[in-house]
């Protein structure tokens, strides 16, 4: 409001194709939001985000903290991925696609029109919301913002600790359970109370657009040309010159965020297309033609030729193909363990009572094949080095890590420099090989094969 105090809305509803369309789509992507974290690829769940952890699993892949190369490229990837989408069809994901706009606008204001009745009903002079609606309408508004935390938090934790969470007392997971109050109580805040200020104050998306979209882009467009001057059904008998719009107010009434189409793109348009719908319903009953309020570039509603290939749309789709390309050959050339050889904590080496250089290494190996696997770590080629004692055999859970201490044992005449390199070859018990390098340090030349003392 001009005042600065907010203005709630209860955006009436305009049946039609899109609206039809945008239900049915609502409906399909709760489906799958719901249900795929139940959903397991290769022995391990569809999604999974296990941020202690640092482990994520997606589509039956593992990532860990240390994939930053796979990390950022999917990262890089999502953001051309958005730039494209807005650059060729506007704010099409927000207003069909974002769970923000699919559950107020398919769950929560469906709820509130059976308990409140329509907009127009619910402000009709006389009406009064009695107590037990009120309460009804919130107690239902809690229970799905419940649902809601919890399948929210499976994507985090998965199902079978959220089932846990959820078959125990709160008292033997308090933690637990005010995570699961937390998330309900934002749910409820954001869905009962703070709604399209979501779009329109908090999502960053709408500020944006300006930059990612142009003049050829896809969006809900009012033309002037065709409803200019605005004028009554009845100033139109007087007055022929009026445009088609017969300034009815049902593309403002319909729309969610409370804007006027025809005053332009605004920030605050999430093209839900229930505009689209009203005006074309008006129309028709009018005679008029639709699309008065239809989806268009803006250079088609000035009347210029546009261009459906622009140097974007070449752009995106190309750098989109080559970082996918890149993701892919990293992702399946990425081995079933991570193998890391660090040098051991004190001196560098020591000097055994028959003159042999002894090196400490640390070997860290993480399992990352998705199944309990053994391994065995030995001295690969012809090297002059062996172990002081043969390690055992490492035996890990999918996801575990081993820090395996050894003592390399060389020769003094092997190292030339002070240094000598050696191959360590790890391998597990199916199909993981790998040979990775160790250098040992020891004494500079021959001639110090015999230090005074055990430091070179």
């Amino acid at each position: 409001m001009e005042d600065g105090s907010r203005r709630w809305l209860h955006p009436r509803l305009a049946a039609g194709p899109y609206l039809r369309a945008r239900r049915i789509l609502a409906w399909v992507l709760i489906a799958v939001f719901t249900l795929l974290p139940y959903l397991r690829l290769n022995g391990r769940p569809a999604v999974l985000l296990d941020l202690p952890h640092r482990e994520f699993t997606i589509f039956g892949f593992t990532f860990l903290s240390t994939d930053t190369l796979l990390l950022a490229l999917a990262l890089i990837t999502l953001v051309v991925g958005i730039c494209l989408a807005t650059a060729l069809a506007g704010r099409m994901w927000c207003g069909w696609m974002c769970p923000q706009t699919v559950y107020l606008e398919f769950v929560f204001r469906p709820i509130e029109r059976f308990f409140d009745g329509p907009p127009g009903a619910q402000h009709r002079p006389g009406r009064k919301r009695t107590m037990p609606r009120t309460v009804a309408k919130y107690a239902v508004y809690l229970v799905i913002s419940a649902y809601l935390a919890h399948t929210f938090l499976a994507y985090f934790v998965g199902v079978e600790t959220l089932a846990q969470w959820v078959r125990q007392s709160p008292l033997e997971h308090p933690l637990s359970f005010l995570a699961m109050l937390a998330v309900t109580g934002l749910m409820m805040f954001d869905f009962a109370s703070f709604r399209e200020q979501t779009c329109i104050v908090a999502c960053p998306y709408g500020r944006f657009q300006s930059v990612m979209l142009d003049r050829d882009s896809l969006i809900v467009s009012y033309d002037p040309r065709r409803g200019e001057p605005r004028g009554k059904l009845a100033d139109r008998r007087s007055d022929p010159s009026h445009g088609d719009c017969i300034d009815c107010g049902m593309c403002t009434d319909t729309c969610p965020t409370g804007i006027d189409i025809r005053e332009g793109l605004q920030l605050e348009c999430i093209a839900c297309t229930q505009c689209i719908d009203a005006c074309n319903g008006v129309m028709e009953r009018i005679g008029k033609p639709k699309g008065l309020i239809r989806l268009s570039s803006q250079a088609a509603i000035e009347g210029v030729a546009g261009r459906r290939l622009r140097l974007r749309v070449i752009l995106y789709p190309a750098l989109m193909l080559v970082l996918a390309s890149v993701f892919l050959v990293v992702l399946f050339n990425k081995k079933s363990a991570d193998v890391t050889v660090l040098q051991g904590l004190g001196l560098p080496y020591s000097e055994t009572a028959a003159g042999e250089i002894t090196n400490q290494v640390r070997v860290i190996i993480e399992n990352r094949s998705g199944r309990d696997a053994t391994y065995k770590i030995e001295i690969a080629g012809n090297a002059q080095a062996h172990f002081a004692r043969p390690p055992k055999a490492i035996s890990l859970a999918a996801g575990q890590t081993a820090k395996t201490p050894l003592a390399i044992v060389a020769p003094a005449t092997a190292f030339e420099r002070g240094m000598y390199d050696v191959q360590l070859h790890i391998s597990d018990d199916k199909t993981f090989q790998q040979d990775t390098a160790c250098r040992l340090l020891g004494p500079v030349g021959r001639a110090a094969a015999k230090p005074s003392g055990n430091t070179p």
